[in-house]
């Protein structure tokens, strides 16, 4: 085992991990609503990309003068107001400089866009868990370009049981792109034609879902399936079969242990990208480890 290797995906793990808690924020938002554009307590995302990438909490509310809280004040209510980029309100006083208007007053300290360190703790573990599975091989760096995209997919749907365009469709396509040119390189151990066939596969199975059953089944988890598909599919049919049976595996399993729990019922929504990702993954370590 390539110590360098293990080091160096831990490394990208981490770096694009702590990036996540930012635009897994944003993203976070109900249908028809637009991505958030400011931070909890109402300062406006900035940074590269249009604010998208930048640290998990405000470097707004860091250079704030801290101003402590009122007794019984909730820093947190009307945030989402603030988020949304809502206009002041005629005859409001004015913002603080660098606030959107009508957003409350920031807590003392840089206020965190989600809370926990899950998403960057899984990125991490993934990537390790890829390159200690795939070794030096060339499509290891389509596992670890797409990995990160994932773990923000999984975190967004989990939040609010939506999986966005603007990673789904990408996701499937730099899945192609990766994996195509992991192809043209020596020692890669699966095949790319095979990889475009089980996106379609998988793709339009679950499509046939959706169309059977639209309440249970979201056309954003026919997107994401044409990106595991890709993936999975790279490995052959068989990495596929395993991969996508582990999604619905999981998804079941979870459901039981919330009815078993009483805190669900047979009706009740769950939100299935984190599964079929977590499918995936499992899929692909033993299609790593065989090939």
């Amino acid at each position: 085992m390539d110590a360098a290797l293990l080091a160096l995906a831990a490394v990208w793990g981490a770096v694009t991990g702590l990036l996540i808690p930012r635009a897994a924020y944003r993203f976070a938002v109900e249908p028809e609503e637009p991505w958030r554009t400011a931070c909890p307590a109402g300062h406006p995302c900035t940074g590269p990309v249009r604010g998208w990438l930048g640290p998990a909490r405000c470097a707004l509310c860091a250079a704030a003068p801290e101003t402590p809280a009122a007794p019984g004040t909730d820093t947190t209510a009307g945030a989402d107001t603030a988020a949304s980029g809502s206009a002041a309100v005629p005859g409001a006083a004015p913002a603080e400089a660098g606030r959107v208007a009508g957003a409350p007053a920031p807590a003392p300290g840089p206020v965190a866009y989600a809370p926990g360190v899950l998403a960057p703790v899984v990125t991490v573990v993934a990537c390790v868990a890829l390159a200690a599975a795939t070794g030096a091989r060339p499509e290891l760096i389509g596992w670890l370009a797409l990995t990160p995209v994932a773990v923000l997919l999984a975190a967004v749907d989990r939040r609010v049981h939506r999986l966005p365009d603007p990673l789904t469709l990408p996701l499937a396509a730099a899945a192609v792109l990766l994996l195509g040119g992991a192809a043209l390189l020596p020692g890669h151990a699966g095949s790319w034609t095979s990889g475009l066939l089980g996106g379609l596969a998988l793709g339009g199975f679950y499509f046939l879902l959706f169309l059977i059953n639209p309440n249970g089944m979201g056309f954003g988890d026919v997107k994401l399936a044409l990106a595991l598909g890709v993936a999975l599919g790279w490995y052959g049919w068989t990495v596929l079969f395993v991969g996508g049976f582990a999604g619905f595996l999981f998804g079941a399993l979870y459901g039981l242990a919330l009815m078993l729990l009483r805190r669900a019922g047979r009706r009740t929504g769950i939100p299935f990208g984190p599964f079929m990702i977590g499918g995936a993954l499992t899929g692909l370590l033993l299609g790593a480890l065989a090939g």
